[in-house]
């Protein structure tokens, strides 16, 4: 068994660190101790007993305080400070201020076991050991201790008193427990090894807590002593083993815990602190450690119960600690370390001897050196890759427990009706928000202490809902705080498992599971540790397949054993940091300009900016407001009327289904499909109006013949014969408000297109007119509208609620921006109402004109082209009608156009909708009202620009005029180029 320990942790070193074998002196022990020796004697005996010492300090008291630190550096000569609460400006100026009293430079250490975080405000938080011990890759650690070192740094830390060793084996551990790495000792001892050497690597001393190992008590030693009864064999095999192999790998520092173990220590009111059979025994002459042994604060009750002030701290030191932590009288204990020199219980070379380490390390650490921190740095304490690690540490942590039938992540949306509970403490929503950015996600929430008849209501409303992800909510202000469900929380929980599939989402501790009566009759169960806003992210997007989950349960609970977790697969877009990408970031600012400078400029009141790679989405900006009055800001959620995107969002889709099931065949004539007899249509090949050269008019304007002039205004208005302000069977293609069009002008609409003249050349020349044809005959085959095809063979499937025809019928009204207010036909501002006049007098649905959507939800079709017709692990289209549709039709006739796809100009032409940045093979489409999507397959990027540039008139050609969309792409491809 330790052969095998032996190979696991030197395989661990070796391969993913790099490091040398083990060597049992600790990091700082080095040959070249010139000025330790050169300090050392010039230090009087008293100077040498205060360097032992190390007091709390503090940044946010008063300057009583300030004189009593300053106090015992000046008088006493004590050797360090360990700063407890705070702010990084306050500490770092006062560190400064100590270290300029001091004769020897301070050792500054501090309790930063998840970063500084842990004492000091305007710090970002790193997660709890626990979480961290769901995490299968210990290079992560590395990382996170290498950014805690950084963060030490910049603040003149020399000391984290990290990682947390005990093993937590008692789930009723009210002070280890979430900063433990778990119940496994290898686990332990393998993520505690990554974090000591990511902080030593970079030159911060690690300390390893609290031997022997405080993982199995269910008290607290700051208040009370506590009880380890273990064997010695038990406390070799588990507790004892981190410990062990940190100490074979160069560990600085062990701090030691105030407990009572009778297999080590027979004397029942000597804590291990206090106890040379501990110290000086097992831990230095058994484990051989050499490094510095400090003691747990010496003002806990643990040790205060039974020994004053003073006396403690001699009998620490008899023990053979060697620095003497949070002592609560200084000046006595230096004068009864004296006379226990007297007294002959320790003699001066003992003082020397451990005051002579704590100088090798203060060497070590650059003290030789000492150098005052640089203020201008602490305000960088938190930087973009503190976020990007702890985002991948919780991003790896989470884990599925249970998943029946494969359940997540979820698939099929088109068969869910979802909603989400959240129980307790959700700050801001933020997993709510990220739910319904991939499906229509109805959204609640309940307290923790909700009576019965307000569960009773909320059962009710869940009925008609077959999925509910129930999300328990936690305080995440500390590690401390109780993680229990309450028994009514459970009873609902249990509930609505009765009446639902349930996914069931635990932003706590794994040990709050012991609270449940039942697990095994929820769906799904997922663990999430703790209730951070990232954590709540990351959560979101694993649910619904944005990211993998490879998590691992690092404790056992009463209904899933220790190391029980399930692997999912990335299936869906995920939402990452611009860092996150394979991009230069340092562009993306010019966007900002760009937008800014056009939203300056009148070119749009406002606009939404998406920008993917490799099926992530690291940009999503809402830029200005709906309108000029500047009123409403724009939302990610806000919808745009898409214009002749629709054409490749709705009709495309749709036709390309068509060619998959042998509906149709693009090389067919149209009047195949269509009773086009006796009409100059009848022969028009289908991929001939697809690429825009089957010699249609550009457009026909419908609606001028539905108009008359007022005899008394002269001003042209609605026929009366024509249209009505009320909806019926006479009257049913809505308008706009308050407008609908009689029931057989759309006839009249199709007519037009028969009759109309052909141009004479087969050129290129964009046309509408063509997609009125392949919409008639998309419903003639399906016999039901373009809208609720599209809808049920691909929105629903792919979670797009917010991509719609017919907004208004479906989303807030508060929610879609308005284009123009049009006084040539409809007399309104139009709001939520297609802006393309043919379009709308087909009551709002046409094939070339009525889409509405946001930026996020176009995205995903738009990936689902780009991934050659798969989507979240669901095949739409073939690989091969999407390479059929995509490429151009027509080169050699100079025609740039797909089919339906537009494409970037040919070699030696002009204009186009896209920069000369992107590849051949790109494609996507634009849009009247100021759209644009686009997508590269050469680099996997994907790229939506949606405004309503023609608020609030048409005639508005800034956007064009300003080249905004291309300008934008530009800046992409230029950060994916460099």
């Amino acid at each position: 068994m330790q052969f095998l320990r032996k190979i696991f942790l030197l395989t661990s070193i070796s391969v993913v660190f790099l490091h040398s074998l083990a060597q049992n002196k600790p990091v700082y022990n080095t040959d070249n101790n010139f000025w330790v020796d050169s300090v050392l004697s010039s230090l009087s005996d008293e100077e040498k007993i205060g360097q032992l010492f190390m007091v709390i300090a503090y940044s946010n008291k008063d300057d009583n305080h300030k004189r009593d630190i300053t106090k015992l550096i000046t008088k006493y000569n004590i050797g360090g400070l360990m700063f407890l609460q705070g702010g990084p400006v306050r500490q770092s100026k006062l560190t400064n201020y100590y270290q300029s009293k001091s004769k020897v430079p301070l050792m500054i250490a501090i309790d930063a076991e998840w970063g500084v975080a842990m004492r000091l405000d305007s710090a970002h938080s790193f997660p709890w050991q626990m979480t961290l011990g769901a995490i299968q890759q210990p290079e992560l650690i590395y990382q996170m201790g290498k950014e805690v070192a950084r963060q030490c740094k910049l603040l003149g830390i020399h000391m984290n008193f990290a990682p947390v060793v005990d093993v937590n084996s008692n789930p009723k551990n009210p002070i280890i427990n979430n900063r433990s790495f778990g119940e496994d000792p290898l686990k332990v001892t393998r993520m505690s090894n990554a974090y000591m050497y990511g902080m030593q690597d970079h030159n911060i001393l690690a300390c390893a807590k609290h031997f022997p190992g405080h993982g199995d008590t269910d008290s607290d030693s700051h208040k009370t002593l506590p009880v380890v009864n273990h064997s010695k064999s038990r406390l070799s095999n588990v507790d004892l083993l981190p410990f062990n192999e940190l100490i074979k790998n160069g560990l600085a520092s062990v701090m030691v815990a105030h407990l009572n173990v009778p297999a080590l220590e027979n004397n029942s009111n000597l804590p291990t602190s206090l106890s040379p059979r501990v110290i000086k025994d097992l831990l230095q002459d058994k484990l051989g450690f050499q490094g510095l042994v400090i003691t747990d604060g010496l003002n806990m009750k643990g040790v205060t119960n039974s020994y004053e002030p003073g006396i403690v701290d001699v009998k620490a030191l008899l023990a053979g600690n060697d620095i003497l932590l949070c002592s609560e009288n200084v000046p006595r204990a230096i004068n009864e370390i004296k006379n226990a020199i007297k007294n002959k219980e320790i003699t001066q070379e003992e003082i020397d001897f451990r005051c002579r380490k704590i100088l090798m390390a203060k060497k070590w650490v650059g003290l030789d050196n000492y150098m005052p921190i640089d203020l201008s740095n602490v305000n960088n304490i938190t930087t973009k890759n503190t976020y990007l690690i702890d985002k991948e540490l919780v991003k790896s942590s989470l884990t599925l427990l249970q998943n029946y039938e494969d359940l997540i992540p979820l698939k099929r949306l088109d068969t869910l009706r979802i909603a989400s509970l959240t129980i307790g403490e959700s700050d801001n929503n933020v997993f709510q928000d990220m739910l319904i950015n991939y499906a229509d996600v109805d959204c609640m929430n309940i307290n923790n202490n909700a009576s019965l008849s307000e569960q009773a209501l909320l059962l009710n409303k869940l009925a008609r809902y077959n999925l509910v992800i129930v999300s328990i909510h936690q305080s995440n202000k500390n590690p401390w705080t109780s993680y229990k469900i309450d028994k009514n929380t459970d009873v609902l929980l249990q509930s609505i498992a009765l009446q639902n599939k349930i996914v069931f989402a635990n932003f706590s501790n794994p040990y709050s599971l012991n609270s449940l009566i039942f697990t095994n009759n929820f769906d799904a169960v997922l663990i999430g540790y703790q209730n951070s806003m990232v954590a709540q992210e990351q959560m979101a997007k694993a649910i619904f397949g944005g990211q993998a989950i490879m998590g691992r349960l690092p404790v056992s609970t009463k209904h899933f054993n220790i190391n029980s977790g399930l692997n999912t697969n990335k299936i869906r877009m995920s939402y990452i940091y611009p860092e996150e990408a394979d991009i230069n970031t340092s562009y993306l600012y010019k966007i900002d300009s760009i937008v800014d400078y056009a939203i300056e400029n009148k070119a749009t009141p406002g606009c939404q900016v998406l920008i993917a790679k490799d099926g992530n989405i690291f940009f999503n900006k809402s830029y200005g407001y709906h309108t000029y009055d500047k009123k409403i800001k724009v939302k990610n959620t806000d919808v745009y009327d898409l214009a002749s995107i629709t054409k490749i969002a709705g009709s495309l889709p749709v036709l390309m289904k068509m060619v998959d099931d042998n509906k149709i065949d693009l090389d067919k004539k149209i009047g195949y499909y269509l009773n086009l007899e006796n009409t100059n249509k009848d022969d028009l090949i289908i991929r001939d109006i697809l690429a825009h050269q089957a010699r249609l008019q550009p457009w026909i304007p419908f609606y001028k013949n539905t108009l008359v002039k007022d005899s008394l205004s002269g001003l042209m208005q609605l026929r009366d014969t024509l249209y009505d302000i009320k909806e019926s069977k006479k009257f049913p293609y809505k308008v706009a408000e308050g407008i609908f069009l009689h029931y057989t002008y759309y006839d009249s609409i199709i007519q037009n297109i028969y009759l109309s003249n052909l141009l004479e050349e087969k050129d290129y020349c964009y046309s509408d007119l063509g997609y009125y044809l392949l919409k008639e005959m998309i419903e003639d085959i399906y016999d039901t509208s373009l809208n609720i095809v599209v809808e049920k063979e691909f929105y629903q499937k792919l979670g797009m609620e917010n991509l719609t025809y017919l907004p208004l019928s479906f989303l807030d009204k508060r929610r879609i921006i308005p284009t123009e207010l049009d006084f040539e036909f409809r007399s309104q501002l139009l709001k939520g109402y297609v802006h393309d006049m043919g379009a709308a007098m087909q009551g709002g649905v046409g094939g070339h004109a009525g889409l509405f959507s946001n930026a996020n939800d176009l995205a995903k079709i738009m990936q689902m082209y780009l991934q050659k017709g798969e989507y979240a692990g669901e095949r739409y289209l073939s690989p091969e009608v999407i390479e059929e549709f995509v490429k151009c039709q027509y080169c050699d006739d100079g025609n740039r156009r797909g089919a339906g796809f537009d494409k970037p100009a040919l070699e030696n032409q002009e204009g186009g909708p896209t920069c000369k940045c992107v590849s051949h093979l790109s494609f996507g489409h634009s849009g009247f009202t100021g759209t644009l999507a686009w997508v590269d397959p050469s680099t996997n990027m994907l790229y939506i620009f949606l405004s309503n540039r023609i608020h609030p008139d048409a005639n508005n050609k800034k956007l064009l005029d300003m080249n905004i969309r291309t300008e934008i792409m530009q800046v992409i491809f230029d950060s994916v180029n460099e």
